[in-house]
């Protein structure tokens, strides 16, 4: 993995890659690279007047869609759409993801919005698609961590944290819970005989527009605060290395976990991640793989 680029990505002419949140940061730069090799890259975005400008300012093959990760009713609209569409999906990128650092906030079906937003909705698009997952050849299923899921533990009394809500303590449940999915779903694929392959990365600190609305309640106060996070990250171009790395380097295996080399984790080439020992508990993944299947009606493997 040594000095891996996005210009080390194979060519990825003839195959359909899917991207949540890919109007902006992480998500824009993913998509605009998968597209330079010849994917052909369906931006799953909330604003469609958004995802329309970030297409145009991509040089490649790609169709916006509305996709909003909090409500599971646009959840399975989306999917019903594109499984007819395109039978084969060759790459699902599980990148969208919300921090919200205010009050609790509950989505359209009733649940905390951050865990709504960043597993639920994910969970349920990875299960409505799998089929065409399976159809492709070498598919994969990226999904976008965080280095605050090492600190973070799950209560499954209160997933929706409805007793002593912390927004960040809620943010980073979030990325741990991501993390347990992303491994959890390489089991259950591998179990069953599947081809497709479910992989984790996490962008280190990087520069994108989440952290300044993750401030956006404090008003003049955040935004001094936003921006002198800012200059603590590393720009959004090397942020999003381990999500194409996942996507696309050639050997990558099921269950692999990848991010920036650097001290902490922060910044840095693209290596293999730590992981919180309990995003590798089989039994806490059979946990929430339960937990999740039941809030959002999707079952699967």
């Amino acid at each position: 993995m040594t000095g891996w680029t996005a210009d080390c990505i194979p060519g990825q002419h003839g195959r359909v890659a899917v991207v949540t949140g890919a109007n902006s940061g992480l998500g824009l730069v993913t998509a605009t690279e998968l597209a330079r090799h010849g994917a052909h890259v369906v931006l799953a975005v909330r604003d469609t007047a958004a995802g329309e400008q970030a297409a145009r300012r991509i040089d490649g093959d790609t169709e916006v869609r509305e996709l909003d990760l909090a409500s599971l009713d646009s959840v399975r609209t989306f999917a019903a759409k594109l499984v007819v569409d395109h039978p084969a999906i060759d790459l699902l990128v599980n990148n969208a993801g919300v921090v919200l650092l205010g009050p609790r906030r509950t989505s359209a079906d009733g649940l905390e919005l951050q865990f709504a937003t960043n597993v639920l909705g994910h969970f349920a698009l990875t299960g409505l698609l799998l089929d065409n997952l399976a159809a492709a050849r070498e598919a994969r299923v990226v999904s976008l961590s965080s280095i605050t899921h090492r600190n973070a533990h799950l209560d499954f009394g209160d997933l929706m944290f409805e007793r002593g809500y912390r927004a960040t303590t809620a943010y980073g449940r979030t990325k741990l819970a991501t993390t347990i999915f992303g491994r959890e779903l390489d089991r259950r694929l591998r179990a069953a005989g599947s081809p497709v392959v479910s992989v984790l990365a996490h962008p280190g600190i990087t520069r994108t527009n989440l952290t300044p609305r993750a401030w956006e309640h404090r008003g003049r106060a955040g935004r001094v605060i936003a921006r002198i996070g800012l200059l603590a990250t590393q720009p959004v171009e090397r942020g999003a290395l381990p999500q194409l790395y996942a996507a696309t380097a050639p050997g990558v295996q099921g269950g692999q976990f990848f991010g920036p080399a650097g001290f902490g984790e922060i910044r840095g080439r693209v290596t293999e991640a730590r992981l919180n020992p309990d995003a590798a508990d089989p039994a806490i993944g059979k946990r929430l793989w339960a937990a999740a299947g039941e809030l959002t009606g999707v079952s699967y493997l």
